[in-house]
């Protein structure tokens, strides 16, 4: 009983994670593994707990979006990892196999040909209206032929390489660790600007209901009814229980080669009456099961951890351990991920592990056997020698170099340096930057303002010639006169963004040997400021590299002069806390329109909340949720020609 409420603890919080928070705390494979000991045990002792996940299904939404009620409760499917199973499900019916999408399951209704709604399935009862969202998804149809009423359900999926093209762009403390978590965040925005651009994709797999609609019984006429209004429908085909081997065999060996991530498939009756007529338990349907790829898994001997420090200055854990043969391939190592991992599974060099590919495709360390806990997290950069320290990230903890001069980092943090919120040096690109990195050409920062020494090399290379070279020079001179927030800003120190650069040099009044010397406590005095921002300025400027090079470029700067002068008009929005959404005509976009309310004192946040004072938006009578939530709370919604009044009188 002691280890039914251990199991209990561990999978609601699992849950909570991955609904209310879209973050997950432990592997699909883990928490399968875990709910079926837990079903066991169960089934041995014949007691249920009233807060048993077997029992209940996920937990209250919580976010702004809009609460929906839906009309049938969505509930989970109940699963195996046996195909004899999967026959003896069938028996002698026809039955429609099909992928087990991993992304997040949608409710769409249309109404007179149009969509109408678009709901998550949340907990199952309760989802939330994220019909903004779904409008600009890349394949759902806005209008169809069909004018009676339809509902129906599928999967929101993102793409492994839209995936990776999205994590590369996030700051490293929003990046997602699978494209299911990165689906689920992006689903569930505010701003429907932020899923319009991460092509979130949607495949349907079932129909609940269309008005005076006949599909002579069969769930596969209504997929190719479906498809033929113009939607994207999951794979799928109809199998007999003789057949049921073949088929997911044949399922199976495509899986290296989808678009999108899958954690199995779908087994569902193609009748709908015969599936009607079976009902449901309380926590699944009786005419549908899940089948989980059965892992394939091998034992073997942990031998090392790798601490690979990577361009952004992130550690990450590789293990390293004794070829074993999976799936087909021969593995000998996989990604830790992050400390947490290292930490959970109590690793150490000489233990026994069991190794698997998730999904049948990424190699993962499923449990260690023999748990010595040794493994030490290095307290130094394996590549340039400099602290690392212990962050907090969207799955976890994870290490950090320290040093943003590291040779591992270079790349991208001249990159950073040079964009434009930074140095601003337009055609410097990321590209660019690693081969010259490559060439030697660039060591540090400080390098950008002497690649014209390296004229003849860069002239002759791929991509570049006499006049790409002149363009580049000339933006880099030009890049020279700049606001010494700015400068600040490019030099990448941990957790100060381009806001806390200005405050910073607002609070010293551009006073760089004040903002030198000043010690921790000082610091925290600037308003925004807390413990780790005024510790991670301090410590920049202790490192005797990071002040040489800074002095250095410091010396071939023009930095432009500010006025800080304490007069009460320059900051006429002081506290004030404004949101901007929809689109900007006197601005040349809404950065600029943000960073003119900044630069007058005021606050420029995210989402409408009790704290927010004016919302900024054209479009007055929009039915956007921000509008909305303005409306609820009395918060003004003011136009931009209205912002510009307020500040001039």
């Amino acid at each position: 009983m002691e280890r039914m409420k251990e199991l209990i603890d561990l999978l609601n919080k699992a849950s909570k994670a991955y609904y209310q928070q879209d973050r997950e705390i432990m592997s699909d494979h883990e928490y399968d593994k875990l709910y079926d000991e837990l079903v066991k045990l169960e089934e041995e002792k014949g007691i249920v707990f009233s807060d048993s996940p077997t029992i209940n299904v996920g937990f209250t939404v919580l976010s702004e979006l809009n609460k929906v009620v839906h009309e049938s409760k969505m509930l989970s499917l109940d699963k195996t990892k046996d195909i004899s199973k999967l026959k003896e499900f069938a028996g002698d019916k026809n039955v429609c196999l099909s992928y087990k999408m991993d992304g997040l399951t949608i409710v769409l209704t249309y109404k007179n040909g149009e969509l109408f709604q678009a709901v998550t399935r949340g907990n199952g009862e309760i989802g939330e209206d994220i019909t903004h969202n779904a409008r600009v998804f890349k394949n759902i149809p806005l209008k169809i032929s069909y004018k009676g009423d339809l509902t129906i359900r599928g999967e929101a999926v993102i793409s492994f390489k839209d995936f990776e093209r999205i994590n590369e762009r996030l700051d490293e403390n929003e990046r997602y660790k699978n494209p299911r978590n990165l689906c689920s965040g992006t689903v569930r925005q505010l701003n429907s600007e932020i899923a319009e651009k991460r092509n979130v994709m949607f495949l349907a797999f079932s129909m609940l209901s269309a008005e005076d609609m006949d599909f002579d019984d069969l769930k596969s006429n209504q997929l190719k009814w479906l498809e033929s209004l113009g939607f994207d429908v999951v794979e799928n085909m109809i199998v007999r229980a003789e057949d049921m081997e073949e088929a997911v065999m044949r399922f199976e060996s495509k899986i290296k080669d989808n678009a999108f991530a899958t954690d199995g498939l779908v087994l569902t009756y193609d009748s709908i009456s015969y599936s009607r007529s079976l009902g449901a338990t309380s926590k699944f349907p009786r005419d549908s099961i899940a089948f989980k790829w059965a892992d394939e898994k091998a034992e073997t001997t942990l031998r090392e951890i790798i601490w690979n420090t990577s361009r952004t200055g992130l550690i990450n854990p590789i293990a390293v351990f004794d070829s074993v043969e999976l799936e087909g391939t021969t593995v000998n190592r996989a990604s830790l991920h992050n400390v947490s991992i290292v930490e959970g599974l109590k690793l150490g060099i000489g233990d026994k592990i069991l190794v698997y590919k998730a999904n049948m495709i990424i190699p993962q360390v499923e449990s260690n056997l023999t748990k010595s806990n040794t493994a030490e997290i290095p307290e130094h950069c394996g590549v340039c020698g400099a602290d690392t320290e212990i962050i907090s990230l969207r799955d976890g903890k994870a290490l950090k170099c320290t040093n943003p001069n590291c040779k591992a980092q270079r790349i991208k943090s001249i990159t950073h340096f040079a964009s434009r919120d930074a140095m601003n040096i337009d055609g410097l690109s990321e590209a660019g930057i690693e081969k010259f990195v490559e060439k030697g050409f660039l060591l540090n920062y400080y390098d950008v303002f002497n690649l014209s020494v390296y004229k003849e090399e860069i002239i002759n290379m791929m991509g570049y010639g006499e006049k790409s070279y002149n363009n580049l020079i000339s933006a880099i001179e030009k890049s020279k006169k700049v606001k010494l927030a700015n400068f600040i800003y490019a030099l990448g120190i941990n957790h100060v963004g381009l806001s806390n650069a200005k405050l910073l040099c607002s609070f010293y009044k551009n006073d760089i040997n004040k903002i030198i010397c000043a010690d921790e406590s000082e610091l925290s005095e600037i308003e925004g400021f807390g413990e780790v921002i005024s510790h991670s300025i301090k410590h920049y400027f202790l490192m005797e590299e990071n002040l040489r090079l800074f002095n250095k470029t410091l010396s071939i700067l023009n930095i432009e002069k500010e006025s800080f002068e304490d007069d009460l008009t320059l900051k006429i929005f002081d506290k004030v806390n404004f949101v901007i959404t929809g689109d900007v005509f006197v601005y040349k976009n809404r950065k600029e329109l943000k960073e003119d309310i900044e630069s007058l004192g005021g606050k420029v946040t995210g989402s409408v909340s009790s704290k927010t004072n004016y919302l900024i938006n054209n479009d007055i009578n929009s039915d956007s949720s921000k509008n909305k939530k303005a409306k609820q709370l009395g918060i003004p919604i003011i136009t931009e020609q209205e912002f510009i009044d307020m500040k001039s009188t």
